[in-house]
């Protein structure tokens, strides 16, 4: 049987795709025929095995997590479905990832070429805090999907930013679950107006990537329930996804592909969630605990777990019930995709229109930091641009990993100011591409296939010589140091010289800026990162900084827009920058130094995996700040920050005015009049927070997000209303006593604000006595 589950022949599924309803024999029920239950039953206990779980990885045993990757039907995609061709079932296409469709460019003996959008990483989508924008990025992936021949696109992704040092945090949204669910929803629906799935992951507490597949994260009910699962909890009510992926860690104790808890009490029973879960890659040990969970579909499939369910089955200890509601799951999966519909997909998406929505969405997500003086936008007086920094040069579109896109180019800095008509100074230029060039030649060749995946270590900036910024000073109008940052599946990231600024980087931006700013001319700092760094030791020497983030393959273009003014950054910050790391309180609980980081080949990528407490933040991880992430701690305990959560600034200045707070029955509507005043077009986030009474049954943050809005662009002078609803469900705390969502009676306000520090209105409300939202299952 293992010879037979490791040799399904290409040409198989190439007569699959070719006719998705071939059956062999002619008197067998057939799917879309004949209903899903008759189905199921002319189905063998071996077929059930097989269509419970994917159809392989050549070459990987399933003892480790990997970047999914098959050669059948649409090469490069991430793993496929198991067909039954007798039944009329074919295999159905599952691909990665949160940034856009990731396939193999090339394929053998083909000369087309096959390449997909670089769209902005999740972090600069979330900082757009615009819906309707990302579903138009939704809708343009999802595009990409159907017309490669892909059904189901394995993303968006939407854990908690708990710590800065995750190294996935470029994929995710926000360290708050109401921007994290609103933000995943709208990409869901984007992307599944198309006819195709989505996958939302990692469900869930998946929040660092050291030991991943074997790590614990130890959670208070409270805090999973108020963060870490409420986020997905949006994303399913509000844009019912296909599928849900399980993620590869155990939370208390247990894995979650494996948890009956998660699966099925919360995920099904609670929330009403129709579709089918997936593992991650190779993700949990225990097939037929999977199985009995609730975890529908085993990717990307090896042997051991056909043959554990085949012996499971046999032996009476599966029960062929939760078996069947398994299979009737994938089943429905099946019925839905494009493959089985027969899509007759063309391979030539529009990707040159695709481009164009990427740079336009990556500049509504770009945050504008610092302004002194309206350094920005750049004055038409400006013609000649000194770029600094390798970045510059070298312009990081995204992550690595699952999360990277197989595009066609990355517009660079340089490149984009180009396109803008700016010159830039060859000298300079010839400088670091030289350097570029040599520091890339002492890179050792590596042909291990695993090294393809990881983030790749950066260059150390050189400090530019007395006379080669003399000679800059002299010939350029402007200075422009880009700052860059990777990151990806594996590993997470380093508290120096990433979270940290190197000495040299900090040097360059001091020695560029003071050499400039003595000529009077400015120097602007550009941050081509996905995730947050330590800011507060150097924002004050630069003019300004603008955080461009990872805005995809369009990159250097979208800069460029917003430094001179083609567009006004109106992003806003989706999580905290704190002054220094350890300002953090997950930094207690949370890998940070090189020996928890350390990449255990032998230990965290055992097939024998199991609970350990031998290794503190590897083997577990104590969540001992329960809710108290990111704002929630820095409010409530009066943390200062770098840069508070929601902040950003504009070209133009916003007047807020006209607040009021209305209530029908247990529905709240907050109006305010938002009014531009400054000389710029622009958009302004307004965002709403809640500040609860205290209570006896649970503490509770001074204040929490509950609703957002993004006006419309505002000519100056222009205003706008914008109405924001909350729920007296959403003022509710969960009590772990109780099991249950409970709104205390009390005093409350409702806070209007361009970021959490900068409240512009109080609207007082009350819950007149402590109701019981809803009851819910004891869990965890």
């Amino acid at each position: 049987m293992k010879q037979r589950f490791l040799t399904i022949s290409i040409a198989l599924f190439l007569a699959i795709a070719i006719s998705p309803k071939l059956s062999l024999a002619q008197d067998a029920p057939q799917l879309g025929k004949d209903p899903v239950e008759k189905v199921i039953g002319a189905m063998t206990i071996e077929e059930k095995a097989h269509f419970l779980i994917g159809t392989g990885m050549a070459g990987m045993s399933g003892n480790s997590a990997v970047i999914g990757a098959t050669q059948a039907l649409v090469p490069g995609a991430a793993g496929t479905t198991y067909p039954i061709p007798r039944l009329g079932i074919p295999a159905v296409v599952l691909a990665d990832g949160p940034a856009g469709l990731r396939i193999s460019p090339t394929r053998e003996n083909d000369e087309n070429t096959y390449y997909c959008t670089g769209f902005p990483v999740g972090t600069s989508m979330a900082c757009t805090w615009n819906t309707d924008l990302v579903e138009q990025v939704g809708k343009a992936m999802g595009n990409e999907v159907l017309e490669y021949g892909a059904d189901v696109l394995l993303a968006p992704a939407l854990n908690i930013q708990r710590n800065p040092l995750n190294g996935r945090n470029f994929e995710y949204y926000s360290e708050d679950p109401v921007v994290a669910g609103k933000i995943a929803a709208a990409m869901v629906r984007g992307i599944q107006s198309n006819g195709v799935g989505t996958s939302i992951k990692h469900f869930v507490a998946n929040n660092q990537e050291t030991n991943r597949t074997g790590n614990d994260s130890r959670v208070s009910p409270r805090a999973l329930r108020e963060l870490y699962l409420k986020g997905f909890e949006i994303a399913v009510k509000e844009s019912d996804p296909w599928t849900v992926m399980s993620s590869y860690n155990y939370v208390n104790g247990t894995y979650t592909s494996e948890s009956n808890d998660l699966l099925t009490k919360i995920l099904r029973d609670e929330w009403g969630f129709k579709g089918l879960v997936m593992t991650d890659w190779f993700g949990g040990t225990d097939a037929v605990a999977q199985i009995e969970a609730g975890n529908d579909l085993l990717e990307p499939g090896r042997p051991q777990q056909y043959d554990a369910l085949v012996a499971a089955m046999n032996s009476g200890k599966l029960a062929m019930e939760d078996v069947d509601l398994c299979v009737s799951r994938v089943m429905n999966l099946v019925l839905r995709s494009p493959r089985f519909k027969g899509y007759e997909f063309s391979n030539k998406p529009d990707l040159k229109a695709h481009a164009e929505i990427t740079r336009q969405s990556a500049a509504e997500g770009m945050v504008l930091l610092e302004n002194k003086n309206e350094t920005l936008p750049l004055s038409s007086s400006v013609k000649k641009v000194a770029a600094f920094g390798i970045t510059s040069y070298d312009l990081i579109a995204g992550g690595t990993g699952s999360g990277d896109v197989n595009k066609a180019y990355t517009v660079s800095l340089t490149e984009g100011l180009t396109n803008a008509g700016y010159k830039l100074s060859k000298d300079i230029t010839n400088t670091y591409k030289q350097y570029l060039e040599e520091e890339a030649k002492k890179i050792p060749v590596s042909n291990d296939r695993f090294s393809a995946f990881m983030p790749k270590a950066r260059f150390e900036e050189f400090i530019p010589s007395e006379d080669m910024l003399a000679k800059a000073v002299k010939a350029n109008d402007v200075a422009v140091i880009t700052i860059g940052r990777i990151s990806g599946e594996f590993l997470d990231r380093k508290l120096n010289r990433d979270f940290n600024l190197s000495s040299n980087e900090i040097e360059l931006i001091s020695a560029v800026s003071k050499a400039f700013q003595s000529a009077g001319k400015k120097a602007v700092v550009i941050l081509n990162i996905g995730g947050v760094i330590e800011t507060a030791s150097w924002k004050e020497i630069p003019d300004a900084v603008l955080l461009a983030g990872q805005a995809g393959q369009e990159g250097g273009n979208t800069i460029a827009d917003a430094l001179t003014g083609k567009v006004n950054p109106s992003g806003k910050l989706t999580a905290t920058y704190p002054v220094k790391f350890e300002d953090h309180w997950s930094s207690e609980n949370f890998p940070s130094t090189d020996a928890e980081q350390k990449l255990d080949m032998g230990g965290f990528m055992s097939a024998e995996r199991k609970v350990s407490n031998k290794r503190r933040n590897v083997d577990f991880t104590v969540y001992a700040e329960g809710i108290y992430v990111g704002y929630r701690y820095f409010d409530k305990y009066e943390v200062p920050v770098s840069y508070p959560f929601g902040y950003g600034i504009s070209y133009t200045t916003f007047e807020y005015s006209n607040a009021s707070l209305s209530e029908n029955e247990d529905e709240y509507t907050v109006t305010v009049s938002i009014k531009n005043t400054g000389k710029y077009a622009g958009k302004e986030v307004v965002q709403l927070y809640v500040s609860a009474p205290e209570s006896k049954y649970a503490d509770k943050p001074s204040k929490e997000l509950k609703a957002f809005a993004k006006t419309a662009e505002l000519q100056p002078g222009e205003s706008e209303t914008v109405r924001l609803k909350f729920t007296k469900a959403d003022v509710a705390s969960f009590n772990t006593l109780e099991q249950a969502w409970i709104a205390d009676a009390g005093k409350y306000k409702a806070l209007v604000g361009a970021s959490s520090a900068q409240i512009k209105a109080e609207l007082p409300f009350a819950v007149a006595e402590t109701e019981w939202m809803e009851k819910v299952h004891k869990a965890f």
